[in-house]
């Protein structure tokens, strides 16, 4: 199990240094490696459930975070998470796995080219409902967070991008604990290799937060992980088709 926190402390160490989750990029390379994809998913969930969730109650604390503007979002989420994860033992594995692999390159693509620039002003209840109804079952398909989704969404729909980054950790645990809580009605968890890279994942973000004063710039790191996404994302496509 060594090797499992070993590699899940690289990736957090990395990704934390930009701000981002490394779930994303861990339940492919699990996958790799011969773990079953749901399990991998399912391990991939906690991992994020378990470095979110201390971020969520501090900002709640601090009182930085504007909960009747995503009440609406930490009431779907949970809620449409779990029939995502449901619906992956309904959906084929294949399709599964081709949604997957674009969702690395949105991803990635994400982290290069978007420009954090609004494009409406829309906060109304019912529409932040359907963002999280959409997101969650998505989310909860794929076996992640929903962070790498909302985030552009909420930018686009009008909300300041310090804001949003505040909303996202609020809620994404929400959503990644229900998640990991459905696909474990249905998958067998290996609780050594969770515990494995839950603590390297914890390591790993402790880390990343001490070499953000590096010579390495958020941008260049940013560009990196683009680019092991873009790899995960060929080498899943692959996988699949080759």
């Amino acid at each position: 199990m060594s090797g499992y926190f070993l590699l899940t402390f690289v990736l957090a160490t990395l990704f934390s240094m930009a701000g981002a989750g490394a779930g994303i990029a861990l339940i492919p390379i699990l996958h790799f490696l011969g773990i079953d994809f749901n399990l991998a998913k399912a391990t991939g969930l906690f991992v994020g459930f378990s470095t979110t969730v201390t971020s969520s109650v501090m900002n709640w604390r601090r009182g930085v975070l504007r909960i009747r503007r995503v009440l609406p979002l930490a009431l779907t989420l949970p809620i449409f998470a779990p029939l995502g994860a449901q619906l992956s033992r309904l959906v084929d594995p294949t399709l599964v796995k081709l949604l997957f692999a674009l969702f690395l390159i949105f991803s990635a693509s994400m982290m290069l080219f978007f420009k954090k620039q609004p494009k409406a002003h829309i906060d109304a209840a019912w529409v932040m409902g359907l963002l999280g109804a959409v997101v969650g079952t998505l989310a909860g398909l794929l076996g992640v967070g929903g962070g790498n989704l909302l985030l552009p969404m909420l930018i686009l729909l009008g909300f300041p991008p310090k804001e949003v980054a505040v909303a996202v950790s609020f809620v994404v645990p929400f959503s990644a604990l229900s998640s990991f809580l459905s696909y474990a009605t249905f998958v067998t968890i290996d609780w050594a290799l969770l515990g494995a890279c839950v603590a390297g994942a914890v390591a790993g973000g402790v880390a990343g937060n001490h070499l953000l004063h590096t010579r390495l710039s958020p941008q260049q790191v940013r560009k990196v992980i683009a680019a092991i996404l873009y790899l995960l994302a060929i080498r899943l496509l692959w996988s699949v088709w080759g």
